[in-house]
């Protein structure tokens, strides 16, 4: 198959991510040649403190459309790449070339997989997947052409994922899970996000039974954000109204579910309604289904997805999602205590999974 002049990429969709539009115009004119045209752009921005530091990426679709036939005498043959920069960004001046960096990230996504494949290839799982073929809409999903069918998918997995009620933010919630998963880190994000952005007031209680509970940067977290940090025996209801009260408690057994009842009795006894259960997204699906089902075996009513910096592909995460019973409440995208930490947990998805946005053909 020929390719179009001036290309070293044959007909297909590539996404790739530069740090400006000057050099999205660039690469495309220099790899994928005047017959390419952009689908879709979606600005990427740094996670955690790298917000303050760099500004964001942008992550182009684009074609690369079969060679034409050759004009007629006198007839112009259309090239323009104005409509590829009018899509990107405002006009900038463009830089005499791509750096390398940006054409690595050149990655294909080909047609020929359709928009059942396209969705295997993101790593969703047969769940999901089972879930869009069994609504009414999916003959019409696969009658669109395949950019758009991934946007509606995209829209339609999202709007399943946040179909259940909502309830009131979290006030006298336990962190529960097994141990590794980063259970502690994330109370401390969690504290983090309820002192510095939403102005809350409260304390934090330790609780031990048989077993030690590794406190790790609570302590000296607790007094930087000048949040208490009590050990039980204490009070486990709020101190002042329209305060909190989080509870970090020992680690959950997977493997001995019998190990967990005084975690149970404690829960039950102290009337802890809310039960966050923390799960390290970077475990293979087996590990992650057993942890979950503990988890949901102690009560759990929201959901937290740590290590998500160490998994490339999220799309194995579409299952818990879907449970009306238990809300994801946000993931961990980084080691750090104060940032890191993404509360549009479906949106989140969508985005490292497949384009949210409809895509505009120049």
């Amino acid at each position: 198959m020929s390719t179009s002049p001036g290309s070293t990429y044959p007909p297909g969709a590539y996404k790739f991510t530069v740090g400006s539009a000057g050099e999205a115009v660039t690469l495309i004119r220099e790899r994928l040649g005047p017959q390419a045209r952009v689908l879709s752009v979606r600005a990427v921005a740094a996670s955690g403190l790298g917000k303050l530091f760099r500004s964001p990426r942008l992550e182009v679709i684009a074609q690369v459309d079969p060679e034409p036939a050759a004009p007629a005498p006198g007839e112009a043959t259309v090239v323009s790449l104005a409509a590829v920069s009018a899509e990107l960004a405002a006009p900038e001046r463009r830089p005499a070339a791509a750096p390398p960096s940006a054409r690595a990230r050149l990655a294909p996504l080909p047609s020929t997989l359709g928009l059942e494949g396209l969705l295997r290839r993101s790593g969703i799982t047969e769940t999901a997947l089972s879930r869009l073929q069994a609504g009414v809409n999916w003959p019409e999903l696969n009658a669109l052409p395949l950019h758009r069918a991934l946007a509606e998918t995209s829209r339609l997995l999202r709007t399943q994922a946040e179909a259940r009620q909502v309830r009131p933010p979290l006030a006298r919630a336990a962190f529960i899970g097994a141990a590794g998963v980063g259970r502690t880190t994330a109370l401390c994000k969690w504290l983090a996000q309820e002192v510095f952005r939403r102005a809350r007031i409260g304390h934090v209680v330790s609780v031990e039974f048989d077993r030690p509970n590794p406190l790790g940067p609570l302590p000296v977290f607790s007094e930087a954000l000048g949040v208490p940090l009590a050990h039980f025996p204490c009070e486990t209801r709020p101190a002042v109204p329209g305060g909190f009260v989080y509870l970090d408690l020992p680690a959950v057994s997977v493997r001995r579910p019998k190990d967990n009842a005084p975690l149970a009795e404690f829960l039950d006894r102290e009337a802890i309604k809310e039960r966050v259960l923390v799960l390290n997204a970077a475990y293979d699906r087996p590990s992650l289904r057993d942890a979950y089902a503990a988890g949901r075996d102690l009560g759990a009513t929201h959901l937290v997805f740590t290590h998500l910096d160490e998994v490339p592909q999220w799309g194995k995460l579409w299952d818990y999602l879907f449970d009306a019973d238990i809300e994801p409440l946000f993931l961990a995208t980084g080691p750090s205590l104060t940032g890191d930490c993404e509360e549009d947990v479906p949106g989140a998805i969508v985005r490292r999974t497949l384009p949210d946005d409809e895509p505009t053909d120049p």
